[in-house]
């Protein structure tokens, strides 16, 4: 049962009294290995679906609590870091072939991208590995359970020991469901051939953000985006118009400068949610049923209720510990907004902070850049300042999906 009254639980080592496990690797190559009573004979694959600040990071946490998951977070990082400067579109490709690898438990697809003459890739130097729920717990490590619901101490995981790819491999292959958080796919039909596979079941959970919230914890964390908004923004189409920035008789500075490129990946962002969103509308055989959209304003307004739909959608059932996790992550009393770091905080107010932060002509621009989404996603669009201060109007109308 979860204590709700103290969140300091989350962070502690949940003792194992389990002995690590000392027995030698099996290849997967190995028949018998591949064919044992131990596999999972159905396995449930899941892409989430969703693009940078969309509360991606805590929306994952919900799968990587799950005891019956097996969670990878964000593992395209590493092709974009070793092919950067490489536009955001032409990596699409190498992001699917990882992902077809990853769905497979063949993780030896990060040896690809490991910098030369570099060791070898082990469960620790994986993307964000010591917040994984399994990597940090047992049989990788004793600090952990799986079992257990609550957060992970990242500064324990990083004294946990690392485990080589083949161990995380045989760990994976016993989880009926894999699920890959990812922010490096821009549009659904890249996921095409991976959903026309009759060896895989794959489903997409698409989640959304307001894009005007979304351009303003863009700018808030612009130092830690600032190589993956320059490999968005170069896959924009050079033959489109584009709003002014700023007023013509403003004077730039760098911070005009990074928030440019961080509103002005936005344009590139919502056209590739646009095409996803139309192909959803009138779904190809490939993905009929295989397709969830989620808002992150409905996320964080009734999490609840949120959580066990999107459970059910992926075949899993929402525990009281999974259900009370998520009302507690979202319910806290902090207002905190620093990036990268999943906490518990009041969700809802953060949800609408955009609108006391960004001026009008940052808001318009981002209008102009994703009016279609907005329309399609049920996100009503301002004509004067004073309605955007206005936080009695609500700015959320019912989605087209």
């Amino acid at each position: 049962m979860l204590n709700l009254a103290n969140y300091k639980w989350t962070k502690e080592p949940q003792q194992c009294n389990h002995q690590m496990r000392s027995t030698p690797y099996q290849s997967r190559s190995d028949i018998r290995y591949l064919y044992s009573s131990s596999m999972p004979k159905k396995r449930q694959l899941v892409y989430v679906l969703t693009t940078w600040r969309s509360g991606s990071s805590f929306f994952g946490e919900l799968f990587n609590q799950n005891p019956e998951v097996f969670f990878f977070y964000e593992p395209m990082w590493h092709i974009w870091q070793k092919l950067y400067p490489g536009d955001a579109v032409s990596l699409q490709g190498a992001a699917r072939d990882m992902l077809s690898s990853l769905y497979r438990c063949d993780l030896s697809v990060f040896q690809l991208y490991n910098p030369p003459g570099g060791k070898n890739v082990t469960s620790l130097g994986l993307f964000g590995a010591t917040l994984n729920k399994v990597s940090c717990s047992y049989p990788l490590c004793s600090a952990y359970r799986k079992d257990v619901v609550g957060m992970v101490d990242d500064k324990v995981c990083k004294k946990c020991p690392p485990q080589s790819l083949r161990l995380l491999e045989e760990e994976c292959l016993k989880y009926s469901t894999v699920v890959i958080k990812g922010v490096r796919i821009l549009d659904i039909s890249v996921l095409a051939p991976l959903m026309e596979d009759p060896s895989l079941d794959v489903k997409v959970i698409h989640l959304v953000r307001d894009p005007r919230a979304v351009a303003n914890s863009r700018i808030k964390s612009r130092h830690g985006l600032i190589r993956e908004n320059l490999q968005v923004v170069r896959s924009r189409d050079p033959k489109l118009r584009r709003i002014p920035f700023v007023d013509p008789n403003h004077k730039m500075n760098k911070k005009d400068g990074s928030d440019y490129h961080s509103i002005g990946a936005m344009e590139v962002i919502c056209d590739r949610t646009t095409k996803t969103l139309r192909t959803a509308l009138n779904p190809p055989s490939w993905l009929k049923g295989k397709y969830m959209l989620v808002r992150y304003e409905d996320l964080v307004e009734d999490p609840v209720k949120t959580v066990r739909g999107v459970y059910r959608f992926v075949n899993l059932s929402a525990s009281h510990d999974i259900e009370s996790f998520a009302l507690n992550m979202t319910s806290g009393s902090s207002s905190s907004s620093k990036p990268f770091i999943v906490s518990s905080r009041n969700a809802t107010q953060a949800a609408s902070a955009w609108r006391t932060v960004l001026n009008f002509q940052q808001i318009k621009q981002v209008e102009d850049y994703c009016h279609h989404a907005m329309t399609f996603l049920g996100y009503e669009r301002v004509k004067t300042a004073g309605e955007v201060k206005d936080l009695s109007k609500s700015l959320l109308t019912v989605p087209k999906l």
